[in-house]
């Protein structure tokens, strides 16, 4: 276990939740197109962005600690992970004024080569062929759009000979001839023509290699403000034609030209001509404007909100990334358009309960402490069936927002901030709470009951099993005759991941509020969920479920 992995052991006390209920409703990958041909992959994925902006100074081999936490990923409810970018990146800066510097996070394009700051290339390859095998798909985030500006010359020389064509776009006004056909980055003297048929052919054959040889399920393209959508399209339909396929355009309609149609458009109407034109899904910057100026009533005006399915299922919904957010590290990281503390764990309550393909943030999962509370969402999510495209309804008449979502298996009803006393105000038919925290701020109910689920709300309680010593590779999880602690199944018991006190495990675990569990404690492969090593010996374990409450088992 390296460094940084180590590190997050003794921080966090976090267990993902079991989904014994798995096979039934998150079906195997679908690779493949909308009706329209957008590469969404069913609509079904949740995405982990499996990075954040200083990982390259605070972890010395991130390839690796995503090798090893393939396993915790997929049972924490992710379909795929927003991988860094694989290309070196050797350029850096510095403010002296300000006492920061940065550089190498990938973003300035170098060369192929795949031993950068995250790893080596044999260990980028040991990553995507474990995170493959438990069944969350990489998708790599590439820069077509611009180099590092340390190169002298307009014209690289390559081993082959060729050269690759870089247009110093430093004309002052947009779509400047020699910036191809996108904005420029920056001041534009990184930016790259990918309008040049070598430039575009490289960059083709280099999403290939990254399809056959590096696990890729599809691709984020950075600042598609840089080039054509059309140019997006191409490349997949040439590389990687049954990819997933994301693009970032954030770019406010005010800065258009005052030419420009998209100058006086909507947040929505401008992602969804992008993704048109691209085939493509892309990121909710709509929603994010909102959540950001707006209040919470007002987050019905993200792309993911829009009456027309079509427009729903290219959202890809999002409540901060690397660049928007605060990163752990040097600086904080970026933090160019944080959201509010205050509004943290309603903005996901919202977008992992509705339409639109959320992606979850590492360090609020990881680093931070939200864990439990997004695995619970998550699994909430899951269990209704809800998609990218799937039915949404808002409520007015209350305060905040309240919106009725139609999933697959089961609806689910929505409030935030809002004084909404019962679900038969909005609703027919039987619900049940399936979350309610934050003194009300964020509540949930779900139609019906699936069979395998237990009445009652869920709370978080406290598991320890001590002397659980382990050989790596193993892990201590809890077994117990609840369907969150897999129904006596091993392989859906829910792994401690607090090991500060080895060989003591601990973790929070969401169960239903006032059953007796019964429950014990096993040590089980981390990779093959039937391979139990040792079972907790003697009778079983009993806790009454209380927000809170503690149980203890022992080897």
């Amino acid at each position: 276990m390296n460094r940084y992995l180590r590190l997050a052991a003794l921080t966090l006390a976090l267990a993902p939740l079991a989904y014994p209920w798995g096979n039934l409703v998150r079906a195997a990958d679908a690779p493949g197109k909308t009706v329209s041909g957008v590469r969404y992959h069913g609509g079904d994925e949740i995405i982990l962005q499996g990075f954040h902006w200083n990982t390259v100074r605070t972890s010395s081999n991130w390839y690796a600690t995503l090798a090893s936490m393939a396993p915790t990923l997929a049972a924490d409810g992710f379909s795929a992970i927003w991988m860094p970018v694989p290309w070196r990146d050797f350029s850096s800066w510095s403010d002296p004024g300000n006492g920061t510097s940065g550089g190498g996070e990938g973003y300035f394009w170098h060369d192929f080569n795949k031993n950068g700051r995250y790893g080596s290339d044999s260990l980028l390859r040991q990553a995507a062929g474990a995170l493959n095998a438990a069944g969350v798909k990489p998708i790599y985030d590439v820069v077509p759009n611009h180099m590092n500006r340390g190169y002298p010359d307009k014209e690289i020389n390559l081993p082959a000979g060729q050269g690759l064509w870089r247009h110093d776009c430093t004309d002052p006004g947009n779509y400047a001839n020699d910036c191809d056909d996108g904005d420029r980055f920056m001041g534009g003297d990184a930016d790259l023509n990918t309008g040049h048929p070598q430039n575009y052919a490289m960059f083709r054959d280099e999403f290939a290699r990254l399809r056959s040889q590096y696990g890729a399920g599809g691709f984020r393209f950075d600042f598609v403000r840089g080039y054509a959508g059309e140019r997006v399209a191409s490349w997949m339909s040439d590389a990687h034609d049954n990819g997933f396929c994301l693009g970032e355009l954030w770019k406010a309609p005010g800065e258009y030209p005052s030419w420009d149609w998209r100058n006086g458009a909507s947040w929505q109407q401008i992602l969804k001509d992008w993704s048109d034109r691209a085939k493509c899904t892309v990121f909710d910057f709509a929603l994010k404007e909102r959540m950001q100026n707006g209040g919470i009533a007002d987050w019905r005006h993200g792309l993911n909100g829009n009456p027309d399915a079509r427009w729903r299922e290219v959202a890809v919904t999002f409540v901060d990334n690397h660049d928007t957010g605060y990163s752990p590290g040097p600086h904080g990281g970026q933090h160019h358009w944080p959201l509010p503390d205050a509004r943290l764990k309603q903005a996901y309550a919202y977008i992992l309960s509705s339409p639109g393909t959320p992606v979850v943030y590492w360090p609020h999962m990881y680093d931070w402490g939200h864990g439990d509370f997004i695995r619970q969402l998550i699994q909430i999510r899951r269990a209704a069936g809800v998609k990218a495209a799937s039915a949404i309804q808002f409520h007015s008449g209350f305060s905040g927002l309240v919106a009725t979502i139609s999933g697959s298996q089961q609806q689910l009803l929505i409030a935030l901030d809002s004084n909404l006393s019962s679900p038969g105000q909005v609703a027919s038919g039987d619900f049940t709470q399936a979350l309610s925290t934050d003194n009300g701020a964020i509540r949930i109910w779900r139609s019906g009951q699936s069979d395998d689920e237990e009445q009652g709300d869920l709370v978080s309680v406290n598991f320890r099993c001590d002397n659980g010593v382990t050989q790596w590779g193993d892990s201590v999880y809890a077994v117990g005759n609840v369907a969150q602690l897999g129904n006596w199944s091993p392989a859906g018991a829910v792994r401690l991941t607090d090991t500060s006190a080895y060989p003591t495990w601990k973790g929070s675990i969401a169960l239903p509020a006032g059953q007796q569990v019964q429950w014990k404690c096993i040590v089980r492969s981390e990779s093959n969920p039937t391979q139990v090593k040792t079972w907790q010996p003697g009778g079983n374990n009993s806790v009454t479920v209380a927000a809170g409450a503690s149980t203890a088992g022992s080897f």
